[in-house]
């Protein structure tokens, strides 16, 4: 059903990046990887879409940098000539106090979880226009609604994320382009290795969740291929909230 339609993910060499690209794939769509660093992990994900038999593409670029988005595009559109969804995924940030915080954190964590959907998804829009629409799906994550220790400039990019969204959502509208948001709860991923408290947070999202666990990767890729399909195309600018019901608790 989804044959030659093309799906780029950004930060796909692992976790729930990875995840939804093998997802994507397995649902027949040709992928686009992206990653920033881990070249052997993103090619090692490649070979496991080539098995699948699909088509892949796999580009080096730091989202952060509106050259390299540009020039990625570019390479999306010469091999694919199109593109159908774009998940907005890759993230990255410094976590610390505020009084430790300093401009270039800022610049960093801004740049490459909020400033690289805007700009992605304008590129994103002008390949999807060609065949008639897309979908386009960013992940967030609580702490743009919620206060999580250290997490100020993570979670001020996120805000920004789900604000975007909204106005993606309206603007890209006549393009027959959805666009929507997945926000995670604590997802044991390889990026919260770097969360010095990582045991005393996994330990507090089983404990205190409402559904008794915690949130898994596949529990956010369910959601995301939800939004990326048909069933769900009046839901627009919306950012759905996959956390187990844990935001809910006062």
């Amino acid at each position: 059903m989804n044959e030659g339609k093309v799906a780029l993910i950004t930060g796909s060499s692992r976790g729930i990046g990875r995840a939804t690209a093998l997802r994507l794939a397995q649902e027949g769509y040709d992928i686009v990887l992206n990653y920033a660093r881990s070249r052997s992990q993103a090619e090692e994900v490649a070979r496991e879409i080539e098995s699948l038999g699909r088509k892949v593409l796999t580009i080096k670029a730091n989202v952060g940098d509106n050259e390299k988005i540009k020039s990625m595009f570019a390479q999306i559109d010469e091999t694919f000539g199109r593109l159908d969804v774009f998940i907005s995924n890759a993230a990255s940030g410094v976590q610390r106090p505020i009084m430790e915080l300093e401009e270039t954190h800022w610049n960093w964590t801004m740049n490459i979880n909020s400033k690289a959907l805007l700009f992605c998804a304008k590129e994103a829009a002008k390949l999807m226009e060609k065949n008639g629409g897309g979908k386009i799906v960013s992940i967030s994550s609580l702490g743009s609604i919620r206060y999580l220790e250290n997490y100020t400039v993570v979670g001020v990019s996120k805000a920004a994320v789900e604000a975007l969204t909204r106005y993606l959502a309206v603007e890209l509208a006549p393009k027959n382009i959805c666009v929507n948001a997945v926000s995670g709860g604590a997802v044991d991923t390889e990026a919260l290795k770097h969360f010095p408290n990582r045991e005393e947070l996994l330990a507090e999202a089983s404990e205190k969740t409402p559904a008794g666990r915690m949130v898994s990767i596949d529990d956010m890729v369910n959601s995301v291929m939800f939004l990326v399909s048909d069933d769900a195309s009046m839901i627009r600018g919306q950012t759905i909230i996959v956390d187990g019901g844990i935001s809910l608790l006062v």
